[in-house]
């Protein structure tokens, strides 16, 4: 079996250098759909280094992002991309991210879970720089093809979106050529660019990058309930429910608990589909924590 689960879990963590200056958080706002229109003075926040402020979601690929293109992930693990699909992700932001920095990154293998007809890998990181802890992320790896190990099944949390109307909701067009223009950031599985690479893994044509997904999404909160605000930003956390194929539009609906979005609020839940899929499911299980 390529996932020793013994091995991955006894590794030592892995410490690994990063840094990301002005540009890299230029590239990740507009892979994710920011700067439309161009001359907004709200999406200036996201694309003139003059006025620039880092949504959280950057954190995601800070340094090139956590993965690697060819399948390798640490000790005892070494899987086919063609069978990997993101499936969750959760971020605590400790401080706000500034535009340009270095730190240390300290990964591990959290967790292994077995779903029956597949694993669940949990990556764990901490990032921090010289004046301390800037954030940690939870990055759950679904591997078809390896459950069935006889390992614990891990747990199942379903928070439900209220039964009431959404507070707002917003819909997000995505670019054809968006999963391109993300990848840049650094990641670089063919899945999200190769059309042949894409149909052996049972899709008909190249699938949005899940994180791209997941920072179009944030952006959508941020600026419709948290006006604009991303140092309110505490904590992200989302499942990936299904694909979103470039050149379709993502429908985010949004309830925020105790007044509506205003300054006392902590916690937004989102729901997002794919509106010309009959609003096919993309990220569920979505809560965004705030002050």
């Amino acid at each position: 079996m390529p996932i020793d689960v013994a091995k991955a879990l006894a590794a030592e963590p892995r410490r690994t250098e990063i840094a990301w200056n002005h540009k890299d958080v230029l590239l990740y706002h507009l892979g994710i759909g920011a700067g439309r229109p161009a001359t907004d003075a709200d999406e200036l926040r996201y694309t003139l280094e003059s006025r620039l402020h880092v949504l959280p979601s950057f954190a995601t690929v800070a340094g090139g992002g956590p993965g690697s293109v060819d399948g390798s992930i640490g000790p005892g693990i070494d899987v086919d991309l063609a069978a990997v699909l993101h499936g969750g992700q959760r971020l605590v932001l400790h401080r706000p991210l500034p535009v340009s920095g270095r730190a240390v990154r300290t990964g591990s293998v959290a967790a292994v879970y077995d779903k029956g007809k597949a694993a669940v890998i949990v990556l764990r990181s901490e990032v921090a720089d010289e004046d301390g802890p800037l954030w940690s992320s939870d990055n759950e790896i679904f591997v078809r093809g390896e459950g069935g190990f006889g390992g614990e099944r891990g747990p199942s949390r379903r928070p439900e979106p209220p039964t009431r109307a959404p507070d707002k909701a917003v819909d997000v067009p995505v670019r054809e050529d968006q999963a391109l223009l993300y990848r840049l950031s650094g990641d670089w599985n063919p899945l999200h660019a190769d059309p042949e690479f894409a149909a052996t893994a049972g899709f008909d044509r190249p699938i949005l990058h899940g994180l791209c997904s997941y920072g179009a999404t944030l952006k959508a909160v941020t600026d419709t309930l948290l006006g604009g605000d991303v140092a309110r930003i505490r904590s992200y956390a989302t499942r990936f429910a299904g694909v979103v194929y470039p050149g379709e539009t993502l429908r985010v609906r949004m309830w925020a608990d105790g007044d509506g979005g205003g300054a006392g609020s902590g916690r937004i839940v989102a729901a997002v589909s794919a509106v010309e899929r009959d609003e096919a499911p993309v990220l569920a299980d979505t809560v965004i924590e705030h002050t």
